[in-house]
């Protein structure tokens, strides 16, 4: 089950991501990240009444409300880096590197204790190059400083978040992300009021900006469920393999050619969700 609930939210992460790096393209990476997010708070209410899963906050750090607040703020960072980097052009910079982020949370829960199997490691190490290799890396050409420094910022934002993410569900997944999605509100409002601007987006745009708040609602709390029911450390590397899902849309909706690295990579992402299984 948590391998499933982990591999899902890949696949919403990867579809907010292919959604969100394409409206960036028209408008600036704040505005797409503050609108989109502050619709995944709605959606977050929505289950909370529905669910009747409202659950006081306390101030430990055993609770949900302070890992909350701290995903949502390195979940924005991440997020508004990572778009401005697909705004640049260079996804074959920004893709890669962020698909690392895995790595922080990875070795926080080694560093806990946790112990998968040895055909579990080969399948996490399998798996991991696979994301990378698939999210196109470019090999050949100068790579300018500004997507390299957005792709770093991004992956530390993400692997930050989804550390907070695993700490917070321990109490209560569903409060957890409503709380992300409070405070990447908070932060948004006070980005419009600064800049006096709310993007610029028209109502075409809302589906859209729904979708991107609905999915990367429902992967973060999927994710979060996942870390629940297994090992944080195979929920995070499978949870990581968004890039496979953003590439293979933009090669299906946008027609963008796929190399023989990414070929590659799919397949050795595949074969390390094999061994993990397996494992």
């Amino acid at each position: 089950m948590a391998s499933f609930l982990a591999l899902f939210s890949s696949l919403l992460w990867g579809a907010a991501d292919y959604l969100g790096g394409n409206l960036t393209k028209r408008y600036k990476s704040l505005a797409v990240t503050g609108a989109s997010q502050s619709f995944g708070l709605l959606f977050g209410i929505a289950a909370i009444l529905i669910s009747s899963s409202y659950l006081a906050p306390t101030t430990s750090w055993s609770g949900y409300l302070l890992p909350g607040i701290f995903a949502g703020t390195l979940g924005f960072i991440g997020l508004t880096a990572f778009y401005a980097g697909l705004a640049t052009g260079r996804m074959g910079v920004v893709s890669p590197i962020s698909s690392l982020s895995a790595l922080i949370p990875l070795t926080i829960a080694f560093i806990k204790g946790e112990q998968p199997t040895t055909l579990q490691l080969t399948g996490m190490a399998v798996a991991l190059t696979g994301a990378f290799c698939a999210s196109g890396p470019e090999i050949k050409g100068g790579i300018s400083a500004r997507p390299l420094i957005y792709a770093v910022i991004a992956a530390f934002g993400f692997g930050g978040a989804v550390s907070f993410i695993a700490i917070g569900s321990q109490t209560s997944a569903i409060m957890t992300m409503t709380t992300m999605r409070l405070t990447t509100f908070v932060i948004s409002l006070i980005l419009f009021i600064r800049f006096k601007t709310a993007g610029g987006f028209t109502k075409r745009d809302l589906p859209v900006l729904i979708c991107i708040g609905g999915a990367d609602f429902a992967g973060n709390l999927l994710l979060g469920v996942a870390t629940t029911k297994g090992l944080v450390s195979l929920a995070v590397v499978l949870g990581s393999l968004f890039p496979i899902v953003t590439a293979l849309l933009a090669y299906k909706l946008l027609h963008e050619r796929l190399h023989k690295l990414q070929y590659l990579g799919i397949a050795f992402a595949i074969t390390g969700v094999a061994l993990i299984a397996a494992g």
